[in-house]
Formats: C-alpha cells, structure tokens, sequence
C-alpha cells in the first residue's frame, strides 16, 4: 500500500496503475465527520465514565494510564 504523502509510490509507472479507495474521497470523509459530530454529544452522554488517552505517546505510557485509570486506588485512611 502506498500513501501520497507518507510513503508515495517509487515509479511514476507504478503510481499510474494506482486507485484510490472510494471511501476515502473527499465528500465520503465530510459525510462521515459529520455523523460522527451529530452523534458525538450522545456517546459522551452515555459513556458518561469515560476517559481521555492521548495515544500519541509511548506504548508503555499509554498502557499505564488507561490501567490507572480502571484500577481505582484503594481508599487511604486519614
């Protein structure tokens, strides 16, 4: 598989005989913005416990907070 941006094709042969997928032009990719953000504010509503992870970190990292974030800390006595 190639990318345009990220890893093109290495011959302008190859990249001729190439197609794009349908479902990912442009006027595809609006429609389904769209229903994500007409259905969004429901989810957030019904997954009212859910959290945030920024996947854009190290595995390791990400690992560790969602586990924090589902393994409640036993309570501490004061």
């Amino acid at each position: 598989r190639y990318h345009i941006t990220f890893r093109p094709a290495p011959t302008p042969e190859i990249q001729a005989r190439l197609r794009q997928n349908p479902r990912d032009e442009e006027e595809n990719i609006e429609k389904r913005v769209e229903a994500y953000y007409r259905n969004v504010k429901e989810l957030e509503d019904f997954y009212e416990d859910a959290f945030y992870v920024n996947a854009d970190q190290d595995p390791h990292v990400v690992f560790e907070f969602i586990e924090s974030c589902i393994i409640k800390p036993l309570p501490c006595k004061k």
